[in-house]
């Protein structure tokens, strides 16, 4: 025990010691605050110890005794609690607590404390810190404001100490408690009765005491609060009493609690009523206060005394919010839980709001569920109704125990949580989806009237509520999501259709030799048997694919299946023998007919039947009248043809957007068919007729179906590729399309104009006008009254610059902050208020620098008029304004500096050139010669102005004055003027005695010295401004920004009048903040994080160091002496990686920005005046102090990150949960929300688990201060962690939109100046319905990483830019893809949330959100005046493990019922829109592989059977060259091609056609092509595993700087299966294309005509070696060698992982192949392997032109041979010790024989060596068919006991592949040049000096220390 109070006591020291140098400014920002950090959760729940702990720490200096006898008041409150320590850390606490108590308990000089005076102490010592913190005259202050409801003019001097007066309360309130505690036992006629006094005065009027320290998030409810502002805006006040309770609500019983310093409100009714968590009554409270605070800001700021809302505001709440339920009414043909909204009044509507809210703030998991919140709601609301109608308020029945508690959670929630619950434990996210219940099918249950078979109150035993039982389904829901590729053509039946019947349609035609007449019109019309089959299996699949829900499903649902079905197959069969029949009346000559009338009769009849149905359906013009018809006849057909759900309908688009799009695809139509028929069909029309008709082509081979078929296969290897092409082309022809409309819409929206700092500068003049017209509200835009009245341009534009200068200084000062600028580069871009005097505008240095040393040399050059100078100097207008500038300047600051006789002269010089620039005699009266002279003495004067005043200064201004005035007097002016000047008695009389300059006034007005600053840096620097900035970031920043002003965007409300907003980030558990020993850490080759960024940004180092006032040779131990510095350069690193820091800093520029926004608009409260104060112009200084500003800015920006272990991570002490925490003290408007585990033992010992979301801020003493805490029913993670993260989160967001943002994002502050433009799109006209997601434009800012990064940077830009451009518009298909989106916050909170959850199935949860937008008629747009960073994968390894996620997730998304009902309501021309832009990009993607299979397959059956060399001997013969050039045609088709055309007119557009040339090549040089044929397979494999066997994962990626170098291990783990095995198996085909196919011009000619895929095997098996960082250095490669074979021969077993041993590794890439269905579709894939051994075994020399099948036997029998001798080979002696000697023997023996036997075959026979290699080629695939059949039918080879051998074979082949492709690597690894061009091709020029060198001191480093 003592060693644990020795250790307690060193741990206390040491906080103590960190707290006292935080405060003295020398701490790392956020440090413990004592052992009050170490609180338990169990004890600091329920009482306020941390805050004791906390008062004792602040007043330790002050009295050491006070501090101890609030430690002893702790721990006795602690002991109370807790006597026998059973809680988690409570033993240790109170250890530790007692170890301090033991510290304080002796005086330095050995006393004891007298105990017996505490109380007595604690009371002096409180009346002295009350007296030392003036807290009565605050209290009085505070008494004050809140009766004038005014602010007075003290409250800026009150903000400013807002901090500490938050302490001084917190530590009152802590004395107040302990005082009480301690008072009970103290003598009541002394001490003990003033502290009763005291104690009833506080409870009676001290809400300071209360106000300030009880915790809220934005509004202080509890009780008012003097710190914050946001109080006192009327429509606060007004919104707050809105909701107080009234004479009309039922009584509450008098024992009822009211918390905090309040009134009571229906809120305390709604708890009472239903039993709502208290924290849930908290959060929505402030919720429901806001939203209607800000719905009454839009109608207009309450005036009078006592404010109220208008009935509108709350009636548009009221509507939105329940808009949902209403539409669900509607739809269930149910009465609403009111007869109607004018029979409701404004204070019914808002407790129904908060009803509504209360449900939604407290479903947990069933928020996913929006219309079972609609029916808790509809029963609710009518219990509610009850109440209200009773005197006295009485609890729900609903919500009410056994026991007579209430509560809402047990009795309503947790029953339906506990079912889901059931259902995903029996998933565990193995399962089919067919065999569970996810959220969607809960969800779908309330779609149909049986739901009111649940009853109310909930009927435990309904089957809703059903949990599953093992091996027995609860049923889906509507839909069942099977796992197959079928689900591709029942979701896109009529895109599969068309496709189909325009190809047979098209092929007819070629046929016929193009010529169209009734015979071929006859034949065409066989497409109408094609479409009734295909139709009937459509209708089949819906009846096969519904399986598992019929149980469950509506009756009307199955019955509609099953008629579709009879109707289609009976249709099927009679169109099929009408056709026969009309077939066989072409073929009568005497025919009349009959059944081709009939035929065209129905084919018309049915085609006008569904153009009709269509028509009504799908037409937007049409679909109105459709929905008004009652006929049930119209009702009856349009049920059929369309299912009806509560979503999906209304699917259609204004008409107008409709012809756009259709317009759209009727071009690539135009276009695709006509390349179909021209290059594809048309081409093969003749040499398929002739092979047709060959009859006797000869076969090397035994062939079994085709020769005896008219060739049928040889036919089919010249169309497959053909069709395959022709199905996935039209995706090329969409690309590019899309490609040019995106490029002119972007030109029309005018992106790109300014692309370059040249273009920033030219255009600089006109930046002012355009921000004020687009960015600057009505408010910010009222000027003084004399600028109003004046409409002279001139001064127009100096008001439009004077709004515009302090934005803009602050988005430069944003950048200096940030390092991207110098203080250099800050002061020449910064732009001066021009709210001076002064008579022109003046505009920033960077654009007049070196101007005036220009015009001087004009001047001294001139030898013309003064009008001929002017209009020279005037061609550049920058120059002129320079000129003007320094002229006016120059009078300014000389007329401020002198007096008396000085000044006279000042205003004579001055006089004197006006009138000579009037008369245009300027050359005249003055010696321009001699201006270098007078400039270079005003610089003088200038240099010295600048600094501050000392009286030796003084006297050397006074001298540079009087210099200056000799010089002009003397030197400058005409001799007439000179003349006149020096006999001008009263300044020749002052400069005789001396008085003439000899004392001028130092500047001391803002104004004069921003002026002489400015002069200075005008006079001065000479450098060219084309430089300025010359940080490309910067540059690019404000070129996007710039050019943005000119974009069409909606017009800036005031920040008050604003639409609110709420930022949105989950978080896990990445990166906050890098440690410092994270910075320096080194890689093998000792590369650090910070030696890589000085590389990468070395000129961003130069300005941090700058910025912290070091200098550039600064070194790394230097910062760290500075634990200032040092945290200054963590945060500078972790600012340029993808971290949580990053992403908080930019998210908080939106406050910023409003800030600023809000502060320049004088919001008008009390005394302050409403407008410009003093009649001047806005400055910017001082806002972020602004009271005022910062509460608007809450009340419109609040910012939530969902930190999901943060408790789990601060129980841990983890680094993460300390970064989290210096993140909240550093930005007090972050809120923290989490998921908090508490643990518990219940009486029969089991370990009971409670979970809350809470939210949690920082409070004054930087700690942890939970807001709201809300109990959950259960662990909320049931489905996918991030939606899961963000749903347990969603309850504390706030506003009217939200905007998501990822963890790996950033923002800037000109951007956040544009957020009110962009949330008032909600507003604005976007078709037929309002947007209900806000796209928005990313910046990936990880491209400068590596050549990689920007590879994937460019391919992001491209699809967020232009990509969803052209989605939102023309194509109406937008989606929502992630981050950073902007939400319509109260739409999606009543419609199932942000994001889907159900587990695998919603694995890509963001996308799951636009397509429940779309379907319930949402409506999502893009725009591009603002864009957001976002970081990406910047290694090959990571982006592979991203692109996996992704395709897996569409995979999944094939299979899901939103994909089904989208692809089947949208119309034809929307729903190809939506399926090529989503699951059918990857199926395009997949098809483009599956084309180079089709075709060399194709290729290699030509080849083994001999059909090749006999076509092209028939065509010889018959000179037929059409014939041999279709056999020999170059396969080139590859989408990776014209998928670069996007991201080419992405370059053309925003940067210019000569930059996007120079672009484009430099890819093409670091090899893009390569790295995006490798992301070609990545997505096939995945998508195409996760369609047949499942498997889609979240992969982690990590989002680090990845400069590390990947072992050869890692690289063969992660791509063996997905990229080399398809790659070696496409080498195959390709080497049995050259060795047996024929063409005239040999293998060279066969290279030549398979060059793409060769390139294609090339980039799929070495790009993870290319891409690898030092992958070709000699040492790092024979590192890699050995750590493969190690990891190939290491056993695995139980434990093992797959990165340590190659059979763990191989046992887990089995594991997707789990169900039956999955076997039977590997094990017909790998059938396609035994062809090469069919075919090689017919071309060996041996076997001559024998064709006899059993030769293919025999070949079979040697194999097996072969496999034998391997068994004898690799026989293992461990397990024959006793016969070792016996096998060595055999081993040899057989050697021998082996050998003899090949010797003697070869010689004597006609085997060859060439066959030796032949066989060897047919037996791999072979053996590797074999083994893929094994692992696949696993169980039964292991019943066998074969499973051993099976994995030793697979062990050879990996071995085998692993040889194959590190033989080229280590080869390559031999030559140094090589690794120096592979860093020269993956990183920067700077880095990859420095890697270098690095290598070379780490080699020198080894060496030192061997």
């Amino acid at each position: 025990m003592a060693r644990i109070y020795d250790n307690w006591e060193r741990l206390v020291r040491a906080t103590l010691q960190r707290e006292q140098l935080r405060n003295a400014g020398k701490g790392h920002g956020r440090v413990s605050a004592g052992i009050s950090d170490d609180v338990p959760e169990s004890l600091g729940r329920s009482t306020n110890i941390d805050a004791i702990l906390q008062a004792a720490d602040e007043i330790e200096d002050e009295d050491p005794n006070v501090a101890r006898i609030l430690c002893e008041q702790a721990y006795s409150m602690a002991h109370d609690l807790d006597p026998n320590s059973d809680g988690r850390g409570v033993l240790q606490f109170k250890t530790g607590l007692m170890s301090v108590i033991k510290q304080k308990l002796s005086k330095k000089d050995g006393t004891r404390f007298d105990r017996n005076r505490d109380i007595e102490r604690l009371w002096e010592f409180y009346q002295l810190y009350k007296r030392r913190h003036r807290v009565d005259d605050i209290q009085r202050e505070e008494q004050k404001w809140r009766e004038s409801g005014t602010f007075s003019s003290k409250l800026g001097e009150l903000e400013l100490k807002a901090r500490e007066m938050k302490k001084v309360f917190a530590t009152l309130r802590a004395l107040v408690e302990v005082m009480e505690a301690l008072s009970k036992g103290a003598a009541p006629d002394g001490v003990g009765r003033l502290i009763e006094e005291e104690l009833r005065r506080i409870k009676k009027s001290d809400t300071a005491l209360t106000g300030e320290l009880i915790p809220y998030n934005i509004v202080p409810l509890g009780a008012p609060s003097l710190t914050n502002a946001i109080g006192v805006f009327p429509e606060v006040k007004a919104a707050m009493s809105s909701i107080r309770y009234t004479e009309h609500l039922p009584k509450l019983p008098a024992d009822f609690e009211i918390s905090g310093h309040r009134d009571p409100d229906m809120f305390d009714l709604l708890e009472y009523a239903f039993g709502f968590q208290k924290g849930n009554i908290r959060n929505q409270r402030e919720n429901v206060i806001l939203s209607i605070a800000n719905a009454q800001s839009r109608l207009g700021i309450p005036v009078e005394a006592e404010p109220k809302i208008d009935e509108k505001a709350i009636t548009e709440v009221f509507l939105k919010v329940l808009d949902n339920y209403i539409k669900w009414c509607k739809y269930l043909r149910t009465r609403l839980a009111w007869n109607s909204i004018e029979a409701i009044n404004k204070d019914r509507k808002l407790i129904l709001v908060s009803l509504y809210f209360l449900i939604w703030g407290e479903a947990a998991n069933v928020r996913f569920l929006p219309e079972c919140i609609c029916y808790l709601f509809h029963h609710m609301a009518k219990e509610l109704d009850a109440i209200l109608d009773h005197g006295e308020a009485k609890p729900a029945a609903s919500c009410m125990s056994e026991n007579g508690s209430v509560s809402f959670l047990v009795e309503v929630i947790t029953p339906i949580y506990q079912t889901m619950a059931a259902e995903a434990l029996s998933n565990n996210g193995k399962a089919a989806h067919s065999a569970w219940r996810n959220y969607d099918d809960f969800n779908e249950f309330f779609w149909s009237r049986a739901c009111f078979e649940l009853r109310w109150p909930l009927k435990k035993d309904s089957s809703f509520l059903l949990k599953p039982k093992k091996r027995k389904r609860t049923g889906k829901t509507n839909f069942v999501e099977h796992r197959t590729f079928l689900h591709l053509y029942r979701s896109f039946h009529r895109l599969w259709i068309f496709l189909v019947l325009m190809f047979q349609g098209l092929t007819i035609i070629a046929f016929s030799k193009g010529t169209i007449n009734l015979h071929t019109f006859k034949k065409v019309l066989s497409i109408g048997p094609t479409f009734a089959i295909m139709c009937f299996i459509e209708s089949c699949l819906d009846v096969l694919l519904t399986y598992g829900a019929y149980r469950t499903a509506r009756g009307m649902a199955i019955s509609r299946l099953i008629i579709r079905l009879f109707w289609f197959g009976i249709s099927s069969v009679f169109v099929i023998y009408v056709y026969i029949k009309v077939l066989q009346e072409s073929n009568n000559q005497n025919s009349n007919s009959f059944y081709f009338r009939i035929y065209i009769l129905v084919l018309g009849v049915y085609a006008a039947l569904r153009f009709l149905l269509a028509m009504f359906l799908k037409f937007p013009f049409c679909h109105v009248v459709s929905e008004m018809s009652d006929q049930s006849f119209f009702q009856f057909f349009k049920w059929l043809y369309q299912e009806r759900f509560f979503v999906g309908r209304g699917l259609f688009e204004k008409t107008s957007d409709y012809l756009r799009y259709v317009l759209f695809w009727l071009v690539i139509f135009g276009c695709k068919f006509t390349f179909a028929y021209f290059l594809q069909i048309k081409p093969l029309v003749s040499p398929t007729i002739i092979i047709v008709n060959i009859s006797d082509l000869t076969y090397s081979w035994h062939d079994l179906v085709s020769k005896h078929n008219k060739n049928a296969f040889t036919v089919a290897s010249l169309w497959a590729p053909v069709v395959a092409i022709y199905l996935m082309d039209i995706h090329i022809w969409y690309t590019v399309l899309s490609a040019l409309v995106g490029g002119v819409m972007g030109a029309r929206g005018r992106l790109g104009e300014i692309r370059s700092i040249e273009m920033v500068h030219k255009r600089f003049e006109s930046f002012p006008e355009a921000f004020v017209k687009n960015l600057a509200s009505s408010q910010t835009k009222r000027m003084p009254s004399d600028a109003q009245s004046s409409q002279v341009p001139q001064e127009m534009n100096k008001v439009y610059a004077a709004i515009f200068s302090p934005f803009w200084n602050e988005i430069i000062k944003s950048l200096r902050e940030e390092d991207y600028i110098s203080n250099r580069e800050k002061d020449l871009l910064s732009i001066p208020s021009n709210a001076g005097s002064l008579r022109l505008v003046q505009w920033p240095l960077f654009l007049l620098c070196s101007k005036i040393f220009l015009a001087l040399d004009l001047a001294l050059d001139c030898k013309d008029t003064q009008a001929d100078l002017w209009s020279r100097i005037s061609r550049d207008e920058y120059m002129a304004y320079a000129v003007q500038e320094c002229y006016y300047s120059v009078e300014k600051i000389l007329h401020s500096l002198v007096d008396s006789e000085g000044r006279i002269w000042v205003e004579r010089i001055f006089r004197e050139i006006n009138n000579s620039v009037l008369e245009g005699s300027l050359v005249i009266t003055l010696q321009l010669r001699k201006l270098q002279l007078v400039v270079s003495r005003f610089t003088a004067l200038t240099g010295l102005l600048t600094r501050n005043e000392t009286p030796e200064l003084a006297r050397g201004a006074a001298k540079a004055v009087y210099d200056l005035y000799e010089v002009v007097t003397h030197d400058l002016l005409s001799p007439d003027l000179r003349e006149q000047l020096d006999t001008w008695n009263i300044i020749a009389k002052a400069r005789n005695e001396r008085r003439l300059f000899s004392k001028i006034e130092w500047p001391k007005d803002p104004e004069i010295k921003e002026q002489v600053k400015r002069l200075h840096l005008l006079l001065t620097v000479k450098d060219s401004s084309a430089n300025v900035p010359k940080n490309l970031e910067a540059r690019r920043r404000l070129e996007f920004f710039t050019n943005s002003l000119f974009m069409n965007m909606p017009p800036a409300k005031p920040v008050c009048e604003m639409i609110p907003f709420c930022v949105f980030t989950p978080y896990y558990s990445e990166t906050v903040l890098y440690s410092s020993s994270e910075l320096r850490a080194e890689n093998e080759d000792g590369i650090s994080i910070l030696f890589y960024l000085q590389k990468i940004f070395p000129d961003e180092w130069v300005n941090f160091l700058e910025r912290i006032g070091r200098g550039e040779s600064t070194g790394e131990a230097d910062l760290e002496e500075s634990s200032s510095d040092s945290l200054e350069l963590r945060f500078w690193v972790s600012y340029r990686g993808q971290t949580l820091a990053r992403t908080v800093r930019g998210m908080m520029y939106y406050r910023r920005a409003l800030m600023l926004q809000s502060f320049l608009e004088k919001r008008a409260f009390g005394e302050i005046d409403d407008g410009y104060l003093g009649g001047n112009f806005p400055t910017s200084e001082g806002f972020e102090l602004s009271s005022v500003s910062r509460a608007q800015a809450d009340l419109k920006f609040t910012y939530v990150v969902s930190c999901q272990i943060y408790g789990q991570q601060k129980q841990k002490k983890a680094q993460e949960a300390a970064d989290i925490a210096l993140l909240l003290q550093r930005n007090e408007a972050l809120r923290v929300a989490y998921i908090h585990v508490e643990e518990s033992t219940d009486a029969e010992g089991q370990v009971v688990r409670e979970f809350y979301s809470k939210l949690v801020k920082a409070d004054v003493h930087g700690k942890d201060q939970e807001i709201y805490s809300i109990k959950l029913p259960g662990d909320p993670k049931l489905g996918e962690g991030k939606p899961e993260n963000q749903n347990h989160a969603i309850i504390f967001t706030r506003g009217e939109a939200i905007q998501t943002i990822d963890m790996n994002q950033d923002n800037y502050l000109e951007e956040a100046m544009k957020m009110r433009n962009l949330v008032e799109e909600f507003r604005r006209n976007h078709g037929l319905r309002p947007p209900t997601i806000l796209g928005v434009r990313e910046h990936v800012f990880t491209g400068s990483v590596s050549s990689l990064a920007w590879f994937m940077s460019n391919q992001e830009t491209s699809f967020v830019t232009l990509g969803q451009r052209v989605l939102a518009n023309p194509l109406k298909v937008r989606m929502h893809y992630g981050h950073p989106d902007v939400f319509d916050r109260i739409f999606h909170i009543s419609r199932g949330g942000i994001s889907k959850a159900s587990r695998v199935i919603n694995i890509s949860e963001d996308i799951y959100a636009g397509f429940n937008s779309t379907l319930r008629q949402g409506n999502i747009t893009h725009h591009e005046y603002i864009q957001v960073g976002k970081g990406r994968d910047v290694g090959l390894n990571q982006i592979a493990l991203f692109e996996g996620k992704v395709a897996g997730g569409n995979g999944e998304q094939v299979l899901s019922r939103d994909i089904y009902r989208l692809g089947q309501l949208f119309d034809f021309f929307r729903m190809l829109s939506f399926y090529f832009t989503t699951v059918g990009f990857y199926v395009c993607t997949m098809m483009t592989v599956l084309t180079v299979y089709i075709f060399l397959y194709g290729r290699a059956y030509l080849a083994f059977s001999g059909v090749d060399r006999a076509i092209n001997q028939v065509a010889k013969l018959s000179g037929n060259t059409a014939l041999s050039a279709v056999l020999n045609t170059q396969f080139l088709f590859q989408i990776g091609i014209f998928t670069a055309v996007p991201m080419i007119m992405g370059f053309i557009l925003e940067l210019g056609l000569l930059k996007a040339v120079f672009s484009f090549i430099t890819m093409q040089l670091q090899l893009c092509s390569v790295f995006f044929t490798f992301s070609l397979g990545t997505r096939t494999h995945y998508f195409g595993r996760t369609i047949l066997h499942g498997g889609a994962k979240y992969r982690a990626t990590g989002r680090g700087f990845v400069v590390r170098h990947i072992k050869f291990a890692e690289n063969y783990r992660l791509y063996s299966r997905s990229h080399f095995v398809k790659a070696l198996e496409v080498a195959l085909l390709l080497i049995v294309y050259i060795a047996y196919g024929y063409t005239d011009g040999g293998a060279v000619s066969f290279v030549l005509l398979t060059l793409s895929s060769w390139f294609l095997v090339m980039s799929w098996l070495f790009a993870p070696y290319i891409f690898n960082p030092s992958g070709f250095e000699w040492q790092k490669t024979f590192e890699d060698f050995n750590d493969w074979i190690s990891w190939l021969l290491y056993k695995g077993g139980v434990g093992v992982k797959g990165e340590n041993s190659w059979e763990s590794w191989w046992d887990e890439e089995q594991m997707h192949i789990q169900t039956l269905r999955g076997q039977i579709l590997e094990t017909i894939l790998s059938l396609r392997f035994f062809l090469f051994q069919y075919g090689v075994v017919y071309k060996l020399n041996l076997t001559g032109n024998n064709t006899s099948l059993a030769i293919y036997g025999f070949s079979w029998v040697v194999l097996v041979a072969i496999v034998m001798i391997f068994k004898i080979f690799t026989f293992s002696p461990q397990k024959s010790t006793n016969i070792q000697l016996l096998m060595r023997f055999i081993q040899g023996a057989l050697s021998l024989i082996l050998i003899a036997a090949l010797c003697l075959l070869v010689a004597f026979t006609n085997l060859t060596i060439l066959d030796i290699f032949a066989s060897v080629l047919a037996y791999i695939p072979t053996g590797w068919a074999i083994l893929s059949l094994a692992i696949t039918w696993k169980k039964i080879v292991r019943r066998l006991g074969l499973w051993d051998s099976v994995r030793e074979f697979g062990r050879y082949y990996d071995a085998g592949m692993g040889i194959i492709i590190f033989v080229p690597v280590a080869v390559l690894s031999w030559f140094p040049f090589v690794s120096t061009f592979q860093s020269r091709l993956l990183f920067n020029q700077a880095f990859s000096r420095g890697l270098e060198i690095s290598i070379i001191l780490a080699g020198n480093k080894a060496n030192v220390q061997a």
